[in-house]
């Protein structure tokens, strides 16, 4: 494994991982990944623990859909849905091929995900951030997501509120190897 990835696991770090794409239930309704392990750079991990410690003072936990990212995923995810508009082009990488970046949303202490307005991996203006037209309560969810993940020290996409990632994360190599 590359000395980069740190394993985020409940045991260090008290989040809720369901890694979408190691089972089916994700867009492309087929399981990507080999394994559901939840691997991420050791620098996004210093600011995925910071993120933690700001949601548990508001009693809020964080749910993790996707973080570090094989780039032969990526590419099997732009074939999919060639749109860079929610897919970053394989020949450009992503954030996630980089292992800076983490989807993640927001639950209570019981695990319950909070009403963001729309799932994870919704692919239109809805999952926008600033979308006016999602509910009051889904739109100041999405606020206090936001405002956790800025505090931590990640910059967001501004075409999904699941988004997070390390500012100039092109600076760090994609990592080929899982």
């Amino acid at each position: 494994m590359n000395q980069n990835l740190i394993k985020v696991n409940k045991k260090d770090l008290p989040v809720i991982i369901d890694l979408r794409y190691a089972s089916t239930n994700n867009f492309t309704k087929k399981k990507l990944y080999t394994s559901d392990i939840c691997l991420i750079h050791k620098v996004a991990y210093e600011h995925l623990h910071l993120a933690v410690e700001i949601a548990k003072k508001q009693n809020l936990r964080l749910k993790i859909f996707d973080a570090y990212r094989p780039a032969n995923i990526q590419k099997k995810l732009w074939d999919c849905l060639p749109d860079p508009n929610f897919i970053a082009p394989p020949y450009k990488g992503s954030p996630h091929s980089r292992g800076v970046a983490v989807d993640l949303t927001l639950t209570d202490k019981q695990g319950n995900e909070l009403d963001m307005g729309t799932d994870f991996d919704e692919f239109s203006r809805l999952s926008y951030h600033g979308c006016l037209d999602i509910s009051a309560e889904s739109y100041k969810n999405r606020l206090l997501l936001l405002g956790i993940m800025i505090d931590a020290g990640w910059d967001f996409y501004r075409n999904e509120w699941w988004h997070y990632q390390l500012f100039n994360s092109k600076k760090f190599p994609i990592i080929y190897e899982s």
